[in-house]
């Protein structure tokens, strides 16, 4: 646009504002005009509506002076009650004439008292006082007052006729002075709009130029936006992803973690914490150590307050797997865990908090324990085979000897007495070796189907005079037959010494519970605990009343010789040998005790297959013979001694050193009735192997093998092989002379 157009452009819109705020000062003048104009005929009106009452009033007096006609008087009392309140209305009307205000305001007394006198006069007729009347009628002053309210009332009416004049001719100029500016600004209006149109013409061009850059600049910009909002979506995608798979990942977590603030506050934490440490969001990690009681790895040294991970970590320490055990005080279970901990920094490098992992070793720490229990146990069997053997070997000779010296001092008693103290001595030495050898896991085990109700059953009446009446004994045995693959014997030796124990934690008496049941151990029991096979086992349970263990007696209760009792009221072997028959039998055993509540032990024994199996009953066999049996044994006194009983028995000897003097002596072709080996012998060979070499020679030839610590040459899990004798050392006379009659007799193995 040039500079002229937009000079015109200007001019005509300040004239065309200058004419409208004329227009609209004129619009207002002259609604204002008509708002007078509109007043002034009211106010017309209400003058002739004065006027009216006043005459209707007197007309309706006179009515009633002439007729006496009640019809009159109600009209009168009408028109009267508005006469007042017309005059009220009118004086509002001319409020902004002050003369006429002052005119109507002489004129409202008047026509008041005009009214007045016609009500007395209707008085007065009523009462037909006619001196009253002719009183009021000689004063003439009721027709004076209507003259001159009439005379003022038509003064008002002819000044509202002169201003209704002159402001209806200000109201028309108005009109016509608004009309002719509305021309103007028409005009105006009609000349910037010829100008607008010509410049939207010429700038129509430009515009639509802009406009199509516009729109490709739009365009442009959109696909910009859609593919940066493509990008965002994707990556927002990506990101829920990677949230949700942390999430998952965080709860799922078998480790306990916790996000701590710089006063151990726990920010975050997963499931596993609150199951774990009884901790979850919104705790504090000193509740920790008031809860519980928190040790270094050892499980015995107490963890000080500076020692704590959430400490340390926050100090700035950074550590992995270090070693704590909390001992809960409500007595849950004590759980031995692995932290790992880091701290947490903010953008200045100040730390605002750390994380700390908790990984919980319990299982695996017991699994430890047990497999260093089970590898020192392993370690005391192999110590106390070696033991074994050899002590059993003198024992043999001593306790052998003893006897025949008993015998031989029967004309000595002072004599007799001691080969006896003797003869005992060797006795309790040989039970003591065979309790270590129970514990060991290396006792030759005869194991058969048991009912095991029925034996509980007989075990139970046994007990009852063993225990004394002070403690009662209960049985709870599962329904339905129930078979145990186990030594009948050595089940009741264990029972017997798990009942003597319960015995002595029951000192004022008390019950003992004998519980069987059915059980399946699953793979979570056999992980958590060693040697374990999962699998159905027959639960035999031990429960006393009595005075409980503590942890720490727990944990040493199947050890060989501990004991909680005085001197001299027990060896220490008693849970000793029952954990090495229920092991070595394939079965596991649990020991559960709370101080001053008592004592359960659980035997989990393997179950039989099939009808539970009753004991051969075994023939006495006559003492002594005349066959020929061939000794072989390493040890020379036990040799000797061996040999001198059995030429006393009647029979004849051969007797070899180890295994190459008895080959060599089988080469040889000496004949013998009953090969009598030791199973540990010097000479490249086991007794077993021996056996089966001389079997190659001499087909169904009879064995009986005899040992004071059988290894794995005649007994295979625990169990003595099938058809093979064993005359365990140390014995005496009269067994010697049984087993090598039952051998003799078919009872040994044939090889």
């Amino acid at each position: 646009m040039i500079p002229t157009q937009r000079v015109i452009l200007g001019a005509g819109l300040a004239i065309l504002l200058i004419i409208t705020a004329a227009s609209i000062g004129l619009d207002v003048k002259s609604r204002s005009d008509s708002a007078w104009v509109s007043r002034t005929v009211q106010v017309q009106k209400k003058i002739s509506d004065l006027r009216v009452l006043m005459r209707r009033a007197e007309s309706a007096a006179r009515g009633y002076e002439i007729y006496r006609s009640p019809a009159f008087s109600d009209e009168f009392q009408a028109v009267h009650a508005q006469i007042a309140p017309a005059l009220a209305d009118l004086k509002r009307g001319v409020g902004d004439n002050p003369d006429q205000v002052t005119l109507l305001e002489g004129t409202e007394p008047l026509a008041l008292r005009r009214v007045e006198i016609a009500a007395e006069a209707m008085r007065l007729r009523a009462m037909n006082d006619q001196a009253g009347i002719a009183a009021l009628n000689g004063k003439a002053e009721g027709r004076g007052l209507m003259d001159t309210v009439m005379g003022n009332l038509d003064r008002l009416s002819a000044e509202q006729e002169r201003l209704l004049a002159a402001r209806s001719q200000d109201s028309r100029r108005t009109g016509i002075v608004l009309l002719g500016i509305d021309v103007a600004g028409a005009l105006v209006i009609l000349l910037l709009v010829v100008m607008v149109m010509r410049e939207s013409r010429r700038t129509e061009g430009a515009l639509k130029s802009t406009l199509l850059e516009t729109t490709a600049a739009k365009e442009q910009l959109e696909a910009a936006v859609a593919e940066r909002t493509e990008h965002l979506v994707t990556a927002h995608d990506e990101l829920r992803l990677s949230v949700n798979v942390l999430q998952s990942t965080f709860r799922s977590m078998a480790e306990a973690v916790l996000v701590i603030d710089v006063d151990s506050n726990v920010l975050l934490s997963n499931p596993a914490a609150e199951r774990m440490l009884l901790h979850r969001t919104g705790m504090n990690l000193s509740s920790l150590r008031v809860l519980s009681d928190v040790f270094h790895g050892d499980g015995v040294t107490p963890m000080k307050a500076e020692e704590l991970p959430s400490v340390r970590v926050l100090h700035g320490e950074e550590f992995e797997d270090l070693e704590m055990i909390v001992r809960p005080h409500s007595g849950n279970q004590v759980r031995h865990l692995m932290i790992s901990g880091r701290p947490m920094r903010d953008g200045q490098g100040e730390i605002s908090g750390a994380v700390l992992v908790y990984h919980d070793a319990t299982t695996s720490r017991e699994t430890e324990r047990q497999l260093q229990q089970s590898q020192k146990l392993d370690a005391i069997g192999k110590l106390t085979g070696g033991v074994a053997h050899d002590f059993n070997n003198m024992l043999t000779v001593i306790s052998g000897n003893t006897e025949t010296l008993v015998a031989s001092l029967k004309q000595q008693p002072e004599l007799q007495r001691v080969a006896r103290l003797i003869d005992d001595a060797a006795e309790r030495c040989a039970e003591l070796i065979q309790h270590l050898l129970a514990f060991a896991r290396r006792q030759p085990l005869q194991p058969r189907n048991v009912e095991i109700n029925a034996a509980i059953t007989d075990i139970a009446k046994l007990l009852r005079p063993t225990l004394g009446e002070q403690i009662q004994i209960e049985t709870v045995l599962e329904q339905g037959p129930m078979t145990a693959h186990i030594d009948p014997s050595r089940l009741t030796n264990a029972v017997l010494n798990m009942a003597i124990n319960a015995r002595d934690a029951m000192p004022n008496g008390g019950k003992l519970l004998l519980e069987t049941h059915r059980v399946v151990l699953d793979e979570a029991y056999a992980q958590a605990n060693a040697d374990v096979v999962p699998g159905p086992y027959v639960m035999l349970a031990v429960s006393d009343t009595g005075t409980g263990m503590p942890l720490d007696i727990q944990e040493k209760a199947f050890e060989p010789f501990f004991t909680t009792k005085e001197v001299g009221k027990g060896s220490g072997l008693g849970l000793s040998m029952v954990y090495g028959f229920v092991k070595q039998s394939g079965g596991n055993i649990k020991i559960y005790s709370e101080e001053g509540h008592g004592t359960t032990i659980k035997l989990y024994l393997p179950p039989g297959e099939g009808m539970a199996e009753v004991a051969a009953t075994v023939a006495p066999q006559a003492e002594g013979g005349a066959e020929i049996i061939f000794v072989v044994e390493d040890d020379p006194l036990v040799r000797n001694f061996v040999t001198a009983q059995l030429q006393s028995l009647g029979y004849q000897t051969i007797a070899a050193p180890d295994s190459r003097a008895a080959l060599q002596v089988i080469e040889n072709g000496q004949a013998f009735d009953l090969l009598f080996t030791d199973v540990v012998i010097p000479g490249g060979m086991s007794g077993r192997e021996l056996a089966e070499e001389v079997a190659k020679r001499r087909p169904g030839l009879k064995v009986l093998y005899t040992s004071g610590y059988t290894d794995n040459a005649i007994v295979h899990h625990g169990k003595l092989d099938d058809d093979v004798l064993l005359l365990t050392k140390p014995y005496r006379r009269n067994q010697l002379a049984e087993m090598i009659r039952k051998a003799l007799g078919g009872g040994g193995m044939a090889v």
